[in-house]
């Protein structure tokens, strides 16, 4: 027996890293998708520490800075692609250098692991796999922070290529499929003359079926079914179909209760069905969490709380009721996100104008666009200064 204790013992010494390892990178995304994105990098740096030579554990560290930048600028709520060109408006980031020198390093460094990899066996599906993750968050990092939008096209192509090639030798390797799903939806979302383009070649778009990929990495994925979620979630607000929406927004709040954006998300899906009272409770349930110190709720903003509520009112024609929160909200416009805090600004004039009270809308379309000079949302303004915000009754 002793020989079989022995191998026993060697084998569980030798899976020890790999369980601590696995455990890590659990806890590190539970961070992630819980909003907690510095305590996720410290995870997610300690993993690329111990196995340098792995390259998701550098895409790891690559998507949390790049997301992490995305909260501050209040870049992660689909308020923002709710427009017809949405995709081609997204403002600038600007991350500390230290963010984007770390950042490059994680991206250079996931590539050529990878290609070190491929040139030994051009098959290898997780260096394939691996290697359009990598080109994935690129494309993002150049939309983004360089605002470099044919650069940020073109490296999403070529994730799409590989996660294509992905699928080719392993039909069941699901989590490719999110790329494809994404890539088609992008694409097809398009104005036309930009299908045109000469990368884009054999790739025509098509939202649908992109919808549909999206619906079987969420359905089938391993990695890559919450991702797909909260990426269906984002489309069908965009599609104006808030009710497919609702339901994996519950889904995802069960398993990242912490994540207040998903509450705020539910919030404005109810909004957009039409139930007002469900949308306002969603709010106050996150005004509830923070009231009692509930993790992940502390470090919220309470002008972020009254900003959602006023939205609503606003759009239920509670002007007075969306008059008190806004003010509130821009008196402390400083401290919020800079998304949040030009919105609140151009929808505190927009509130102005309805109730006919012309000069304070101009006045505060004004600081919109002081607030956020050159902005999608300062532009929006200036449209204002020069023609009174106004809504058909409904």
């Amino acid at each position: 027996m002793k020989p079989v204790r022995h191998f026993l013992s060697l084998a569980l010494a030798g899976a020890l890293p790999l369980l601590l390892s696995a455990a890590t990178e659990q806890q590190g995304f539970d961070h992630f998708y819980n909003l907690e994105f510095d305590a996720a990098l410290k995870d997610f740096r300690e993993l690329a520490r111990s196995a340098p030579n792995n390259p998701a554990f550098q895409n790891h560290i690559a998507q949390t800075i790049l997301y992490r930048e995305m909260q501050r600028a209040g870049a992660l709520e689909t308020e923002l692609v709710t427009g017809g060109n949405a995709f081609l408006r997204r403002e600038k980031m600007n991350p500390s250098p230290a963010d984007v020198e770390e950042f490059e390093g994680a991206i250079g460094t996931s590539v050529r692991l990878c290609q070190e990899r491929l040139a030994k066996n051009p098959n290898d599906k997780e260096a394939l796999y691996f290697e359009g993750v990598a080109h994935g968050l690129r494309a993002n990092y150049d939309f983004l922070v360089r605002k470099a939008w044919m650069d940020a096209l073109r490296q999403a192509t070529e994730s799409r290529k590989l996660h294509d090639k992905v699928t080719e030798l392993d039909p069941a390797f699901i989590d490719a499929k999110l790329t494809q799903g994404a890539h088609d939806y992008v694409v097809g979302s398009l104005p036309w003359h930009y299908r045109f383009l000469g990368f884009l070649v054999g790739f025509r778009g098509d939202k649908e079926r992109g919808i549909a990929t999206l619906r079987e990495v969420r359905g089938k994925g391993d990695r890559n079914a919450d991702d797909a979620a909260i990426l269906l979630a984002t489309i069908y607000r965009r599609e104006k179909r808030p009710g497919d929406a609702v339901p994996l927004l519950k889904s995802l709040l069960q398993r990242y209760p912490r994540n207040y954006l998903l509450r705020f998300e539910l919030a404005q899906m109810y909004s957009d069905l039409g139930q007002k009272d469900a949308a306002l409770a969603a709010i106050d349930e996150v005004e509830r969490l923070k009231q009692a110190g509930t993790p992940g709720f502390a470090v919220l903003p309470a002008e972020k709380i009254l900003y959602f509520r006023g939205t609503v009112q606003f759009w239920y024609r509670d002007f007075d009721g969306a008059l008190r929160n806004l003010r509130a909200v821009t008196a402390k416009a400083d401290a919020l996100d800079p998304n949040t805090g030009v919105t609140a600004w151009v929808r505190l004039g927009q509130t102005y104008d309805m109730k006919g009270q012309r000069q304070l809308a101009v006045a505060a379309y004004r600081k919109a666009v002081d607030y956020a000079p050159g902005s999608y949302r300062a532009k929006e303004a200036e449209g204002y200064l020069r023609k009174p915000y106004s809504r058909s009754k409904s």
